[in-house]
């Protein structure tokens, strides 16, 4: 079970904080990681000791979702690419993104024009060298081709297999009950 919370600034869609809740097992970790424009500081809680805060300094560092909300705001022509360096909890990864191209695609949530991208990740070493993910082999990413972006789909390809994931509905404020 895994729960996050995140907070980002709407005019730079630049992380201010994070929280990951999650339980494994009788385990329980809490991670809460405070952006700067010069990096990241985590602390985290495990079954409830506190573990040594951790900094790592790195500009202009994304979490996961204002990583995404940064990737939609860009115009996502064919074969571009992307990259951004994310601190999802624990480690910095650079997220190379391509876009591959342009497909219906329908998901339970109904029938979509929608853009393919994939997604590499590589881990930022201790010197900052970039070195292979252990768990994640690669992904690829829908994303509705609209004015809204939504995600679509994800497939994941990881040391245990593949995984995926597919919108089910979408409800905008704006439409009436």
């Amino acid at each position: 079970d895994v729960t996050f919370a995140a907070l980002s600034d709407a005019a730079t869609l630049r992380p201010v904080e994070t929280t990951q809740n999650e339980t494994i097992r009788a385990k329980k970790i809490a991670t809460h990681l405070s952006f700067s424009t010069s990096g990241v500081s985590r602390s985290r809680v495990e079954n409830g000791v506190q573990s040594k805060a951790k900094d790592f300094t790195f500009p202009n560092l994304y979490d996961l979702q204002s990583a995404m909300l940064y990737l939609r705001s860009q115009p996502l022509k064919d074969r571009a690419s992307y990259r951004v360096v994310v601190y999802p909890t624990t480690s910095a990864y650079l997220a190379t993104l391509t876009v591959t191209g342009r497909e219906k695609l329908g998901v339970r949530a109904g029938t979509y024009n929608a853009i393919r991208m994939d997604l590499q990740l590589s881990k930022l070493g201790k010197t900052l060298l970039l070195e292979p993910h252990r768990k994640f082999r690669k992904a690829t990413i829908w994303i509705s081709d609209d004015p809204d972006r939504i995600i679509l789909r994800i497939e994941a390809q990881i040391f245990v297999g593949s995984i995926f994931a597919e919108l089910q509905s979408v409800k905008f404020d704006s439409e009436k009950p």
